[in-house]
C-alpha cells in the first residue's frame, strides 16, 4: 500500500477533527437538558422582567462610568505622556513611578482604596461618580500615557522641525502639529482601552450603589438572586456586547485606514 503523501495526510486529519466534532456535537444534542437549559438562560418570562429598567438605568450608567473614566484617563495619560517626554529628569520620574505603579496595580484595589480607604482614611464623604472616574481614570490614564507617548515619538522629527522653521515655539508646536498627529496614530489603540474600561466598570458594584445608579454588572446580580435564573445575566452580557463589538469593529477599521494611509 503506497504511503499517504503531505497533503493527504493533513486532508485526513483535518477530517478526523471534523469527524470529532461532529461526534462531540450530536452527543450535546442528544444528552443536554434543553428544557432545563431554557429556564435557566432563556426565560422569557424573566427576561421580559429586565426590561426597561436594563436599558433606562443600567446601560446608560454602563456608558456614563465609562466615558468619565475614559476622559479623566485620556487628559491625564497626555499629561503623562509628555512628562516622560520631557526634558527634566524628575517630570520623568514622576511619569514612570505612575505608569509603573497603576500598570502593576489591579484596578479593584484602586476601587477599593478610592471608595472606602480614603473616606475612613482622611473623613470625607465622595460622590460615587467622582469615585468611579477617579478609579478608572487612574487605571486607564497609565496605558493610555504609554499608547500616546508612543505615538508622539512616531511622528516624523521633521514635523517639528517644519513647524519651529515656521516660527512655533515648541510647545505651540506640539498641540497644533504633533499630538494631533500622534492622536490619528494612537486612535486604534485608544478606542481599545475605552472597550477595556467599558468592561472595568463593572467593578463600580463593590461601592454599594442605590438602584438608580447600578451598570449592567450589578443589575444582573440582583436580577439572578431575585428570580434564580441565569436569564439576566446573560442579558447583560448581550448588552456589553452591544457596545464592545461596534467598538471592537471600529478598532480594526481604524487599524486599516491607519495602514493604509502609510
Amino acid at each position: 500500500m503506497a504511503a499517504l503523501t503531505r497533503r493527504q495526510r493533513a486532508r485526513a486529519f483535518r477530517g478526523a477533527q471534523y469527524g470529532l466534532l461532529a461526534v462531540a456535537l450530536l452527543a450535546v444534542v442528544l444528552l443536554a437538558d434543553w428544557e432545563r437549559l431554557r429556564q435557566a438562560f432563556f426565560d422569557v418570562e424573566v427576561a421580559k422582567a429586565q426590561f426597561p429598567d436594563i436599558l433606562a438605568i443600567a446601560l446608560l450608567n454602563t456608558g456614563v462610568y465609562t466615558l468619565l473614566g475614559f476622559g479623566f484617563g485620556l487628559v491625564l495619560g497626555l499629561v503623562l505622556a509628555l512628562m516622560r517626554l520631557s526634558s527634566v529628569p524628575p517630570y520623568r520620574w514622576i511619569a514612570v513611578t505612575y505608569i509603573e505603579f497603576f500598570r502593576g496595580v489591579p484596578a479593584l484595589l484602586v476601587f477599593i482604596a478610592l471608595g472606602f480607604g480614603v473616606p475612613l482614611a482622611f473623613e470625607v464623604a465622595i460622590d460615587k461618580y467622582v469615585t468611579v472616574m477617579l478609579a478608572l481614570g487612574l487605571v486607564g490614564a497609565a496605558y493610555m500615557a504609554e499608547t500616546i507617548r508612543a505615538g508622539i515619538r512616531a511622528v516624523p522629527k521633521g514635523q517639528m522641525e517644519a513647524a519651529r522653521s515656521l516660527g512655533m515655539s515648541h510647545g505651540r508646536a506640539m498641540a497644533s502639529v504633533i499630538i494631533p498627529q500622534a492622536f490619528r496614530i494612537v486612535l486604534p489603540p485608544l478606542t481599545n482601552e475605552l472597550i477595556l474600561l467599558t468592561k472595568d466598570s463593572s467593578l463600580v458594584y463593590l461601592l454599594g450603589l442605590s438602584l438608580s445608579q447600578y451598570e449592567l454588572s450589578n443589575f444582573g446580580r440582583d436580577a439572578l438572586n431575585e428570580h434564580k435564573s441565569l436569564t439576566p445575566i446573560l442579558i447583560a452580557g448581550l448588552l456589553y456586547l452591544m457596545i464592545t463589538l461596534p467598538l471592537g469593529h471600529l478598532v480594526r477599521r481604524l487599524e486599516s485606514r491607519t495602514a493604509k494611509a502609510r
